[in-house]
């Protein structure tokens, strides 16, 4: 049994949005014509309260893309982003959600972020989607979204740390930092996973 999780394709990380990925909806075809070829399809989204800690509106002495330490871990600071129950947390229009199962929202508590799909940043809490994936026999894992050097990077590791056979749609994702998405492609080769072209 084979699943596709879909990373954050929201308003927020697209382009207009307040932390978007160039180009970030030329993959949306992408995603959408490939759906129907899984046993099951889920979908990810940042969730954040108003007064989300990583905000660097939370910061005045700090700017947006400082790095500060956050309950003992690495934390950039972002523009306000995929704020609960705003346009911008909102999936865009043009992704196909009929064959979406699920939808795991991630990054809800303020005082940690939640780059992964599986966890936050600190490994505290499960968002429930390993118990769910398990619960549907779902061996194989391919992973899609925004962006490929962050929260897709983080959902297939953590997907292969707990077991799945874990691709990266390369075609079907998009990377903030291309240079840093090729070193993270190697590391993630170098731990089992597999980098695909669909």
């Amino acid at each position: 049994m084979k699943a596709l999780i879909i990373v954050d394709m929201q308003n927020d990380f697209l382009p207009d949005g307040s932390l978007a990925v160039e180009n970030g909806n030329a993959i949306i075809p992408k995603i959408n014509s490939i759906q129907a070829k899984y046993d099951l399809v889920v979908a990810t989204q940042d969730w954040h309260p108003k007064n989300h800690k990583s905000f660097a509106t939370q910061h005045p002495e700090n700017k947006i893309f400082d790095q500060i330490i956050l309950e003992g871990l690495y934390q950039t600071l972002w523009p306000e982003h995929c704020v609960q129950g705003t346009q911008g947390a909102e999936f865009s229009s043009l992704l196909n959600q009929n064959l979406i199962e699920a939808i795991f929202r991630k990054g809800m508590d303020e005082n940690i972020d939640s780059y992964s799909g599986f966890f936050d940043n600190g490994k505290k809490k499960s968002t429930g989607l390993e118990e769910y994936l398990k619960a549907k026999k779902i061996k194989e894992i391919h992973v899609c979204g925004l962006a490929a050097d962050f929260c897709v990077y983080y959902t297939a590791k953590d997907a292969l740390d707990l077991g799945f056979k874990t691709s990266i749609i390369e075609n079907a994702t998009i990377a903030i930092n291309p240079l840093n998405f090729n070193e993270i492609k190697i590391n993630f080769q170098e731990k089992g996973g597999e980098i695909i072209q669909l």
